[in-house]
């Protein structure tokens, strides 16, 4: 405001010495006289021309002196420089709507961090992919389900077959094939040598990662629909057989790198082993005492109940490299397995490293007063790290009136975590070796937003998260639009992705940031380029809501998700 107060008073100063004198200003009829004696139109537009020119180089000239001697030509230089950067292409849109018309456009994989295996980018000699990158195999399709680690990926077409690439499936041959074919695939598991993956009607196929092993292994005779027409299978397989009721089936797989868990339809939990290489010793299987010498008479994979959970019906199971966690349906959190780095939440005791019993976490030494009842609402889990997230409802405290108590009943969102920390993974802003008691990721917590349609403020809860070795990628599930639906096209419903943030462990460029540093806490990352040669305006990345779009000539519902895996990340759309 200074500024244009001198200005002004200036500014007329310079209009007022470029006038002319009294005695040679024209009067009132000179133009007049001008017309009549014969000049042309021309020279009266070029003195007016020059005039002006005058008065605009004189008033610029004034104004950048004045800001030279009071120190804001500095400050001016970065004003246009920001006016330059706001520029944006009219038909770019606007910015934070890229990662959405890619989507649109067509839909795939984008792939970054460690490629010394070829799994990330299998065509690139590149040691490291430091931004999110699109994978060609992929290009203009859904999947079903997408798992990705250091030497090996996996995903489930989106008619249901198996596709294997890296060098963990061939030395030689690391480019994405399809491999167990015809089962209806629906979702898979990634073992440290295994795949375990779930098919439409429950049948659960567990089949080595390497291709050698898959062609030199033992082959199952499979049926036919046709009588007395069965045929070997071309690879080798096994089929995990859990103990199950009429009418029960497994309804979701969740894998460490030597065991494997399975929730079956009625809340029952069942275990098995998942390695080539190793068998569970650490009490990944929830079963007391079971190790590979105790282990029951029969196939080395057999699957067994965890029957420490029997009278709680289990909703969400999850898995780190050596121990499971289930969440029942009343918001407890039971945890087993290793607890080298604290990650199941309990007092870390060297003489006691793991624990082969399902124990419930003590929810109520999360809050201090007795004034919120907590209650687990999902659960994650990765490497050595457990996340979970609480609802914690305000309720009237021992000696509370509650005529006093105007936040009775309201629900804060709160996201915990515990395990190794030491790359920054636990998200709380530290850099911590072991902690065996949750600690709260404060920027993932308390979170809230009003809703127009109830007038009221709501909670903001995570909508999914993905733990890798080192790293964690979590989604809040922000209302991107009050108005939209599901079934509408995102160019429709003018939609905004969820917000996606990264953090933890950065060795290999795992986050996306395009640079080594680690993250202690969640940040956001930018979204990825479609060419090097015209860069887009900068957009931080969002994940897409489910939505209907184009696949081919098809119309299909499909929505983005987000992977981490061993030093490894990907982004893919799903059906």
């Amino acid at each position: 405001m200074m500024i244009t107060q001198v200005r002004r008073p200036a500014t007329q100063l310079a209009r007022l010495a470029s006038l002319p004198s009294a005695a040679s200003r024209p009067t009132l009829n000179t133009p007049w006289r001008r017309f009549a004696s014969g000049k042309s139109k021309s020279n009266v537009s070029s003195h007016w021309f020059r005039n002006s020119f005058g008065f605009a180089l004189a008033g610029t000239a004034t104004y950048l002196g004045y800001t030279y001697m009071n120190g804001d030509w500095e400050a001016w230089i970065e004003r246009q420089k920001e006016v330059k950067k706001e520029v944006i292409d009219v038909n770019d849109l606007r910015a934070d709507f890229i990662q959405e018309k890619r989507s649109l456009k067509s839909p795939g994989v984008y792939t970054w961090g460690s490629n010394a295996h070829k799994v990330v980018a299998p065509e690139s000699k590149d040691s490291d992919v430091k931004i999110p990158r699109r994978f060609k195999y992929f290009n203009g399709q859904v999947l079903r389900d997408f798992k990705i680690d250091e030497k090996s990926g996996a995903a489930i077409t989106e008619n249901g077959d198996l596709v294997q690439w890296g060098k963990g499936y061939s030395e030689t041959e690391y480019k994405p094939t399809k491999t167990l074919i015809g089962k209806n695939l629906t979702s898979l598991a990634l073992s440290e040598s295994r795949i375990v993956a779930l098919s439409s009607n429950g049948t659960i196929y567990s089949l080595p990662i390497s291709k050698h092993d898959q062609g030199n292994g033992p082959k199952l005779r499979e049926s036919s629909w046709m009588p007395f027409w069965g045929r070997q299978s071309t690879l080798s397989y096994r089929v995990l057989r859990p103990s199950l009721k009429l009418g029960e089936s497994v309804t979701l797989i969740r894998g460490g790198l030597e065991h494997v868990v399975l929730l079956t339809s009625s809340g029952r939990v069942f275990t098995a082993a998942a390695s080539t290489e190793h068998y569970p010793s650490l009490g990944q299987l929830g079963v007391p005492g079971l190790s590979f010498i105790t282990r029951p008479s029969g196939p080395v994979d057999t699957c067994h109940e965890v029957t420490s959970l029997k009278g709680s019906k289990i909703t969400q199971i999850a898995s780190g490299d050596y121990h499971s966690l289930a969440l029942s349906n009343d918001g407890r959190l039971f945890a087993w397995g290793d607890n080298s780095f604290g990650q199941l939440g309990v007092e870390f005791l060297p003489e006691h490293p793991f624990n082969d019993t399902p124990s419930a976490l003590p929810l109520k030494k999360l809050y201090r007063l007795s004034i919120y009842s907590p209650k687990v609402t999902s659960i994650a889990a990765g490497g050595a790290n457990t996340f979970f997230t609480v609802d914690s409802k305000r309720i009237l405290g021992p000696e509370e009136d509650t005529t006093k108590v105007r936040d009775l009943g309201r629900i804060t969102a709160d996201t915990w975590s515990c395990g190794r920390g030491v790359w920054g993974t636990l998200g709380a802003g530290k850099w911590i070796h072991l902690q065996d008691s949750p600690i709260k990721v404060k920027d993932l917590s308390g979170l809230g937003e009003y809703d127009e349609k109830t007038k009221q403020m709501l909670p903001i809860r995570l909508r999914t998260m993905s733990v890798g070795t080192t790293h964690v990628a979590a989604l809040l599930n922000n209302k991107t639009n009050l108005s939209a639906k599901n079934t509408d096209a995102l160019d429709k419903s003018s939609d905004w992705g969820y917000e996606a943030f990264w953090w933890g462990g950065n060795e290999n460029f795992q986050l996306g940031t395009g640079k080594r540093a680690n993250l202690a806490r969640p940040a956001y990352i930018k979204a990825p380029s479609e060419s090097s040669k015209t860069p887009e305006p900068e957009a931080r990345l969002q994940i897409m809501p489910r939505h209907k779009g184009k696949v081919g000539k098809r119309n299909v519902s499909m929505e983005q998700r987000v992977e981490c895996g061993r030093h490894v990340s990907a982004i893919y759309s799903a059906v």
